[in-house]
Protein backbone atom coordinates (compact mmCIF):
# COMPACT_ATOMS: atom_id res chain seq x y z
CA UNK A 1 0.00 0.00 0.00
CA UNK A 2 1.13 3.35 -1.08
CA UNK A 3 2.19 6.21 1.19
CA UNK A 4 -1.30 8.53 1.31
CA UNK A 5 -2.02 8.97 4.62
CA UNK A 6 -1.69 12.22 7.48
CA UNK A 7 -0.53 15.28 7.53
CA UNK A 8 0.42 17.16 10.79
CA UNK A 9 1.35 20.87 11.37
CA UNK A 10 2.25 23.46 14.17
CA UNK A 11 2.63 27.27 14.24
CA UNK A 12 4.62 28.99 16.73
CA UNK A 13 4.88 32.27 17.63
CA UNK A 14 6.37 34.63 16.12
CA UNK A 15 4.26 32.70 12.77
CA UNK A 16 1.26 32.76 14.85
CA UNK A 17 -1.18 35.83 16.08
CA UNK A 18 -0.38 36.21 19.99
CA UNK A 19 1.20 34.32 22.15
CA UNK A 20 -0.03 31.07 21.15
CA UNK A 21 0.92 27.51 19.56
CA UNK A 22 -1.79 25.89 16.99
CA UNK A 23 -1.66 22.46 16.26
CA UNK A 24 -3.68 20.56 13.55
CA UNK A 25 -3.80 17.20 11.84
CA UNK A 26 -5.72 14.75 9.22
CA UNK A 27 -5.92 11.49 10.03
CA UNK A 28 -6.71 10.02 6.62
CA UNK A 29 -7.23 6.21 7.00
CA UNK A 30 -9.12 3.56 5.09
CA UNK A 31 -12.84 5.49 4.23
CA UNK A 32 -14.97 2.48 5.98
CA UNK A 33 -12.82 3.13 8.95
CA UNK A 34 -14.79 4.46 12.18
CA UNK A 35 -12.75 7.04 14.34
CA UNK A 36 -14.13 7.91 17.77
CA UNK A 37 -12.92 10.91 19.85
CA UNK A 38 -12.60 9.72 23.55
CA UNK A 39 -11.67 11.22 26.71
CA UNK A 40 -9.74 9.13 30.00
CA UNK A 41 -9.47 11.15 33.17
CA UNK A 42 -5.99 10.97 34.89
CA UNK A 43 -5.68 8.07 37.52
CA UNK A 44 -3.27 6.51 39.89
CA UNK A 45 -2.25 2.93 39.65
CA UNK A 46 -1.01 -0.01 41.80
CA UNK A 47 2.47 -1.15 41.88
CA UNK A 48 2.91 -4.43 39.50
CA UNK A 49 -0.30 -3.19 37.34
CA UNK A 50 0.05 -3.94 33.58
CA UNK A 51 -1.71 -2.33 30.55
CA UNK A 52 -2.86 -3.78 27.14
CA UNK A 53 -2.22 -2.31 24.89
CA UNK A 54 -3.45 -3.08 20.95
CA UNK A 55 -1.23 -5.84 20.39
CA UNK A 56 0.78 -6.51 23.74
CA UNK A 57 0.64 -5.62 27.44
CA UNK A 58 3.38 -4.05 29.01
CA UNK A 59 3.58 -2.18 32.72
CA UNK A 60 1.65 0.45 33.29
CA UNK A 61 3.16 3.73 35.30
CA UNK A 62 2.16 4.84 38.55
CA UNK A 63 -0.04 7.76 37.24
CA UNK A 64 -1.35 8.91 33.80
CA UNK A 65 -2.55 11.97 32.93
CA UNK A 66 -6.09 12.90 31.21
CA UNK A 67 -6.06 12.80 27.89
CA UNK A 68 -8.51 13.58 24.82
CA UNK A 69 -7.89 11.34 22.20
CA UNK A 70 -9.26 10.98 18.33
CA UNK A 71 -8.64 7.49 17.54
CA UNK A 72 -9.56 4.28 15.05
CA UNK A 73 -12.43 2.49 16.91
CA UNK A 74 -10.79 -0.63 16.89
CA UNK A 75 -7.33 -0.04 18.45
CA UNK A 76 -6.42 1.00 22.24
CA UNK A 77 -3.96 3.61 21.17
CA UNK A 78 -4.57 6.85 18.89
CA UNK A 79 -4.10 9.13 15.81
CA UNK A 80 -3.80 12.69 17.97
CA UNK A 81 -4.79 13.81 20.93
CA UNK A 82 -3.54 16.14 23.87
CA UNK A 83 -3.13 16.18 27.70
CA UNK A 84 -4.22 18.33 30.56
CA UNK A 85 -1.12 19.62 30.34
CA UNK A 86 -1.67 20.84 26.52
CA UNK A 87 0.75 18.45 25.06
CA UNK A 88 -0.44 17.73 21.74
CA UNK A 89 0.82 14.76 19.85
CA UNK A 90 0.08 13.51 15.62
CA UNK A 91 2.21 10.47 14.35
CA UNK A 92 2.35 9.97 10.38
CA UNK A 93 3.54 6.39 8.74
CA UNK A 94 6.60 6.60 7.10
CA UNK A 95 8.74 4.22 5.29
CA UNK A 96 12.64 3.95 4.64
CA UNK A 97 15.47 1.13 4.03
CA UNK A 98 14.45 -0.48 7.37
CA UNK A 99 11.81 -3.02 6.90
CA UNK A 100 8.56 -2.42 8.64
CA UNK A 101 7.57 -5.85 9.13
CA UNK A 102 8.11 -7.26 12.01
CA UNK A 103 6.05 -9.29 15.10
CA UNK A 104 3.57 -7.60 17.16
CA UNK A 105 4.46 -4.72 19.25
CA UNK A 106 3.26 -1.16 19.88
CA UNK A 107 1.80 0.59 17.20
CA UNK A 108 2.64 4.10 16.39
CA UNK A 109 -0.86 5.10 17.29
CA UNK A 110 -0.14 3.12 20.75
CA UNK A 111 2.80 5.56 21.40
CA UNK A 112 0.52 8.95 20.99
CA UNK A 113 -1.76 7.44 23.91
CA UNK A 114 1.39 6.34 25.65
CA UNK A 115 3.46 9.97 25.35
CA UNK A 116 0.25 11.47 26.24
CA UNK A 117 -0.73 10.07 29.43
CA UNK A 118 2.75 9.95 30.96
CA UNK A 119 4.49 13.48 30.07
CA UNK A 120 3.57 16.84 30.89
CA UNK A 121 5.71 18.18 28.24
CA UNK A 122 6.65 17.51 24.85
CA UNK A 123 10.44 16.96 25.32
CA UNK A 124 9.26 14.02 28.60
CA UNK A 125 6.91 12.83 25.76
CA UNK A 126 9.62 12.43 23.09
CA UNK A 127 11.78 10.48 25.97
CA UNK A 128 8.35 8.19 27.06
CA UNK A 129 8.19 7.01 23.23
CA UNK A 130 11.78 6.54 22.77
CA UNK A 131 12.52 4.37 25.73
CA UNK A 132 9.11 1.97 25.20
CA UNK A 133 10.30 1.50 21.11
CA UNK A 134 13.95 0.61 22.72
CA UNK A 135 11.97 -1.63 25.21
CA UNK A 136 9.03 -3.04 23.49
CA UNK A 137 9.62 -1.83 19.99
CA UNK A 138 7.30 -0.87 17.13
CA UNK A 139 5.22 -3.74 14.81
CA UNK A 140 2.05 -4.99 13.92
CA UNK A 141 -0.64 -4.14 11.26
CA UNK A 142 -2.13 -0.50 11.41
CA UNK A 143 -5.59 -1.52 9.59
CA UNK A 144 -8.36 -3.93 10.39
CA UNK A 145 -7.89 -6.02 8.00
CA UNK A 146 -6.46 -9.88 7.35
CA UNK A 147 -4.18 -7.96 4.72
CA UNK A 148 -1.04 -5.98 7.04
CA UNK A 149 -0.22 -3.06 6.80
CA UNK A 150 2.53 -1.84 8.64
CA UNK A 151 5.14 1.61 9.01
CA UNK A 152 7.78 2.58 11.09
CA UNK A 153 6.28 6.55 12.65
CA UNK A 154 7.27 10.19 12.95
CA UNK A 155 5.55 12.23 15.69
CA UNK A 156 4.79 15.73 15.97
CA UNK A 157 4.84 16.97 19.77
CA UNK A 158 4.62 20.04 21.22
CA UNK A 159 3.52 21.88 24.46
CA UNK A 160 3.28 25.50 25.74
CA UNK A 161 6.84 26.41 24.39
CA UNK A 162 8.20 24.39 21.39
CA UNK A 163 7.72 21.19 19.02
CA UNK A 164 9.60 18.53 18.38
CA UNK A 165 9.65 16.33 15.29
CA UNK A 166 10.52 12.91 16.33
CA UNK A 167 11.94 10.31 13.33
CA UNK A 168 11.87 6.30 13.96
CA UNK A 169 13.29 3.46 11.67
CA UNK A 170 12.65 0.23 13.92
CA UNK A 171 14.38 1.07 17.47
CA UNK A 172 16.52 3.74 16.00
CA UNK A 173 15.55 7.51 15.96
CA UNK A 174 16.48 10.86 15.29
CA UNK A 175 14.47 14.54 17.18
CA UNK A 176 14.56 17.68 16.17
CA UNK A 177 13.82 20.93 18.70
CA UNK A 178 11.16 23.47 16.96
CA UNK A 179 11.85 26.75 18.80
CA UNK A 180 9.42 29.02 16.41
CA UNK A 181 7.81 29.48 13.00
CA UNK A 182 6.25 26.24 11.72
CA UNK A 183 6.63 22.65 10.49
CA UNK A 184 4.42 20.26 8.78
CA UNK A 185 4.98 16.67 7.95
CA UNK A 186 3.40 13.72 5.79
CA UNK A 187 4.78 10.20 5.11
CA UNK A 188 8.75 10.90 4.57
CA UNK A 189 11.57 11.74 6.54
CA UNK A 190 12.09 15.15 7.18
CA UNK A 191 15.14 15.62 9.68
CA UNK A 192 18.52 16.57 7.92
CA UNK A 193 21.52 17.86 9.97
CA UNK A 194 19.86 19.88 12.26
CA UNK A 195 19.72 16.73 15.11
CA UNK A 196 19.12 17.65 18.71
CA UNK A 197 18.58 14.13 20.34
CA UNK A 198 19.22 10.56 18.85
CA UNK A 199 19.26 6.99 19.04
CA UNK A 200 22.89 6.50 20.51
CA UNK A 201 23.81 3.53 17.94
CA UNK A 202 21.87 4.86 15.05
CA UNK A 203 24.80 6.23 13.20
CA UNK A 204 26.81 3.40 13.31
CA UNK A 205 23.62 1.21 12.85
CA UNK A 206 23.50 3.05 9.34
CA UNK A 207 27.11 2.72 8.77
CA UNK A 208 27.06 -1.47 9.47
CA UNK A 209 24.45 -1.60 7.13
CA UNK A 210 26.25 0.75 4.24
CA UNK A 211 23.79 3.68 4.07
CA UNK A 212 26.48 5.83 5.28
CA UNK A 213 30.05 5.77 5.35
CA UNK A 214 30.69 7.68 8.45
CA UNK A 215 32.56 10.02 7.08
CA UNK A 216 30.48 12.43 5.28
CA UNK A 217 28.10 14.90 6.74
CA UNK A 218 25.31 12.81 8.63
CA UNK A 219 21.67 13.78 6.83
CA UNK A 220 18.80 11.06 8.65
CA UNK A 221 16.51 11.27 5.79
CA UNK A 222 18.92 11.10 3.19
CA UNK A 223 20.27 7.84 5.12
CA UNK A 224 17.10 5.87 6.32
CA UNK A 225 14.60 7.22 3.33
CA UNK A 226 14.52 4.77 0.66
CA UNK A 227 17.00 5.55 -2.40
CA UNK A 228 14.67 6.05 -4.71
CA UNK A 229 11.74 8.92 -4.36
CA UNK A 230 8.72 6.94 -6.82
CA UNK A 231 6.70 5.63 -3.34
CA UNK A 232 6.99 9.26 -1.18
CA UNK A 233 5.77 11.45 -4.56
CA UNK A 234 2.08 11.25 -3.54
CA UNK A 235 3.63 12.88 0.14
CA UNK A 236 6.34 15.01 -0.81
CA UNK A 237 3.28 17.02 -2.74
CA UNK A 238 1.26 17.37 0.15
CA UNK A 239 3.85 18.22 2.19
CA UNK A 240 5.08 21.11 -0.24
CA UNK A 241 1.81 22.27 -0.36
CA UNK A 242 0.65 22.65 3.47
CA UNK A 243 4.26 24.40 3.58
CA UNK A 244 2.60 27.13 1.18
CA UNK A 245 -0.16 26.93 2.56
CA UNK A 246 1.57 27.63 6.29
CA UNK A 247 3.62 30.67 4.53
CA UNK A 248 0.80 32.46 2.90
CA UNK A 249 -0.33 32.75 6.62
CA UNK A 250 2.80 33.14 7.83
CA UNK A 251 2.67 35.96 11.21
CA UNK A 252 -1.07 35.76 11.82
CA UNK A 253 -1.78 31.64 11.49
CA UNK A 254 -4.79 30.97 13.36
CA UNK A 255 -7.56 28.23 14.82
CA UNK A 256 -9.05 28.92 11.61
CA UNK A 257 -6.16 29.18 9.33
CA UNK A 258 -5.12 26.02 10.69
CA UNK A 259 -8.91 24.49 9.83
CA UNK A 260 -8.78 25.95 6.33
CA UNK A 261 -5.59 23.76 5.60
CA UNK A 262 -6.87 20.48 6.90
CA UNK A 263 -10.06 21.12 4.23
CA UNK A 264 -8.19 22.00 1.43
CA UNK A 265 -8.55 19.55 -1.16
CA UNK A 266 -6.48 21.21 -4.44
CA UNK A 267 -3.15 20.05 -1.95
CA UNK A 268 -4.79 17.06 -1.12
CA UNK A 269 -4.26 17.28 2.45
CA UNK A 270 -7.91 16.87 3.47
CA UNK A 271 -8.19 13.45 1.38
CA UNK A 272 -10.46 11.80 -0.69
CA UNK A 273 -10.54 8.24 -2.01
CA UNK A 274 -10.18 4.69 -0.80
CA UNK A 275 -7.88 6.74 1.61
CA UNK A 276 -9.53 9.14 3.44
CA UNK A 277 -9.62 12.00 5.90
CA UNK A 278 -11.29 10.27 9.00
CA UNK A 279 -10.67 12.83 11.40
CA UNK A 280 -9.16 16.02 12.07
CA UNK A 281 -7.81 17.95 14.99
CA UNK A 282 -7.06 21.90 15.82
CA UNK A 283 -5.44 22.61 19.08
CA UNK A 284 -4.78 25.94 19.92
CA UNK A 285 -2.22 26.49 23.11
CA UNK A 286 -1.10 30.38 24.48
CA UNK A 287 2.16 29.78 26.17
CA UNK A 288 0.83 31.68 28.80
CA UNK A 289 0.33 29.14 31.53
CA UNK A 290 -3.06 30.64 33.04
CA UNK A 291 -5.01 30.23 30.33
CA UNK A 292 -6.67 27.15 28.54
CA UNK A 293 -6.07 25.02 25.89
CA UNK A 294 -8.67 24.61 23.14
CA UNK A 295 -9.08 21.30 21.18
CA UNK A 296 -11.33 21.33 18.20
CA UNK A 297 -12.13 17.60 17.11
CA UNK A 298 -14.13 16.60 14.15
CA UNK A 299 -15.14 13.27 15.22
CA UNK A 300 -16.67 12.67 11.35
CA UNK A 301 -15.19 12.42 7.92
CA UNK A 302 -14.08 14.92 5.58
CA UNK A 303 -13.44 18.20 7.72
CA UNK A 304 -15.20 20.14 5.03
CA UNK A 305 -18.26 18.62 5.79
CA UNK A 306 -18.02 18.49 9.62
CA UNK A 307 -17.75 20.68 12.50
CA UNK A 308 -14.44 21.47 14.39
CA UNK A 309 -16.07 21.49 17.96
CA UNK A 310 -14.17 22.39 21.18
CA UNK A 311 -12.34 20.84 24.44
CA UNK A 312 -10.89 21.90 27.56
CA UNK A 313 -9.28 19.89 30.28
CA UNK A 314 -11.89 20.66 33.79
CA UNK A 315 -11.70 18.90 36.46
CA UNK A 316 -15.19 17.16 36.23
CA UNK A 317 -15.00 16.78 32.50
CA UNK A 318 -17.98 14.10 31.71
CA UNK A 319 -17.31 10.91 29.40
CA UNK A 320 -17.83 11.84 25.32
CA UNK A 321 -20.80 9.66 25.24
CA UNK A 322 -21.94 10.58 21.47
CA UNK A 323 -18.21 9.99 19.91
CA UNK A 324 -17.60 7.02 21.53
CA UNK A 325 -17.96 3.71 19.90
CA UNK A 326 -19.19 0.79 20.70
CA UNK A 327 -17.13 -1.66 23.04
CA UNK A 328 -16.77 -5.41 22.02
CA UNK A 329 -14.34 -6.03 24.77
CA UNK A 330 -12.65 -9.78 24.91
CA UNK A 331 -14.80 -10.54 22.23
CA UNK A 332 -14.03 -7.75 19.86
CA UNK A 333 -12.54 -9.71 16.34
CA UNK A 334 -9.26 -7.70 16.99
CA UNK A 335 -8.16 -9.57 20.39
CA UNK A 336 -9.20 -13.02 19.22
CA UNK A 337 -6.10 -14.93 16.73
CA UNK A 338 -6.29 -15.32 13.88
CA UNK A 339 -6.91 -11.01 13.96
CA UNK A 340 -9.58 -9.30 12.08
CA UNK A 341 -11.62 -12.34 10.89
CA UNK A 342 -14.80 -9.91 11.01
CA UNK A 343 -15.59 -6.32 11.08
CA UNK A 344 -17.98 -5.28 14.38
CA UNK A 345 -20.38 -2.54 14.16
CA UNK A 346 -18.02 0.44 15.18
CA UNK A 347 -20.33 3.45 14.20
CA UNK A 348 -21.05 6.42 17.08
CA UNK A 349 -24.05 8.19 16.86
CA UNK A 350 -22.80 11.30 15.62
CA UNK A 351 -20.81 9.26 13.04
CA UNK A 352 -24.45 7.51 12.11
CA UNK A 353 -26.15 11.11 11.70
CA UNK A 354 -23.33 12.42 9.79
CA UNK A 355 -23.41 9.90 7.47
CA UNK A 356 -27.10 10.73 6.88
CA UNK A 357 -26.40 14.38 6.20
CA UNK A 358 -23.47 13.83 3.81
CA UNK A 359 -25.70 11.60 1.87
CA UNK A 360 -27.97 14.54 1.69
CA UNK A 361 -25.09 16.83 0.76
CA UNK A 362 -23.73 14.70 -2.05
CA UNK A 363 -26.76 14.51 -3.62
CA UNK A 364 -28.87 17.48 -3.02
CA UNK A 365 -26.86 20.29 -4.10
CA UNK A 366 -28.76 23.62 -2.61
CA UNK A 367 -30.18 21.59 0.50
CA UNK A 368 -26.69 20.35 0.79
CA UNK A 369 -25.17 23.89 0.96
CA UNK A 370 -27.90 25.07 3.36
CA UNK A 371 -26.89 22.25 5.63
CA UNK A 372 -22.87 23.18 4.93
CA UNK A 373 -23.36 26.90 5.80
CA UNK A 374 -25.49 26.01 9.32
CA UNK A 375 -22.70 23.85 9.99
CA UNK A 376 -19.88 26.79 9.49
CA UNK A 377 -21.96 29.13 11.42
CA UNK A 378 -21.94 27.23 14.63
CA UNK A 379 -18.76 26.37 14.10
CA UNK A 380 -18.15 30.29 13.81
CA UNK A 381 -20.22 30.87 16.80
CA UNK A 382 -18.45 28.29 18.93
CA UNK A 383 -14.82 29.64 17.92
CA UNK A 384 -16.16 33.42 19.01
CA UNK A 385 -16.90 31.62 22.52
CA UNK A 386 -13.58 29.83 22.89
CA UNK A 387 -12.04 33.04 21.79
CA UNK A 388 -13.16 34.79 25.21
CA UNK A 389 -11.64 31.71 27.40
CA UNK A 390 -8.17 31.84 25.34
CA UNK A 391 -8.24 35.47 25.94
CA UNK A 392 -9.26 36.31 29.62
CA UNK A 393 -8.98 32.26 31.11
CA UNK A 394 -12.15 29.95 32.61
CA UNK A 395 -13.77 31.49 35.85
CA UNK A 396 -16.45 28.07 35.88
CA UNK A 397 -14.65 25.44 35.16
CA UNK A 398 -17.87 22.82 35.81
CA UNK A 399 -19.63 24.90 33.25
CA UNK A 400 -17.06 23.12 30.92
CA UNK A 401 -17.21 19.66 32.07
CA UNK A 402 -19.82 19.05 29.10
CA UNK A 403 -18.42 21.21 26.57
CA UNK A 404 -18.15 19.14 23.80
CA UNK A 405 -20.59 16.87 24.36
CA UNK A 406 -23.14 19.96 24.17
CA UNK A 407 -20.63 20.95 21.02
CA UNK A 408 -21.83 17.34 19.41
CA UNK A 409 -25.76 17.70 20.78
CA UNK A 410 -26.05 21.03 18.82
CA UNK A 411 -24.34 20.03 15.33
CA UNK A 412 -26.82 17.11 15.45
CA UNK A 413 -29.62 19.49 16.02
CA UNK A 414 -28.03 21.40 13.73
CA UNK A 415 -28.59 18.37 11.06
CA UNK A 416 -32.35 18.08 12.44
CA UNK A 417 -33.26 21.78 11.56
CA UNK A 418 -31.75 21.40 8.13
Amino acid sequence: MQPSSCDTFVALPPSTEGQRIVFGKNSDRPCDEVQEVVYFPARDYGAEEKVECTYIEIEQVAHTHAVVLSRPAWLWGAEMGANEHQVCIGNEAVWGRESADGDEALLGMDLVRLGLERADTAEKALDVITELLEKYGQGGSCMEDECSFTYHNSFLISDRKEAWLLETSGKYWAAERVQGGYRNISNQYGITTKIDKEHPEMREYARSKGWWDGESQFNFATVYSFTTTARIEASWSRLSEGKKLLEKSNGHITAQTMMDILRDKDSGINMEGMFMTTGSMVSVIPTNPALPGVHYFTATPGPERSVFKPFIFVKHTKQLKETTSPSYGPDDPVKKKPRFQSKPDRKHELFVKHEVVTAIIDTYKDRGKKITDNMRQLEKEMMKKMEVLLSYGVLEPDCLANLFTSSVQEEMATYSKS
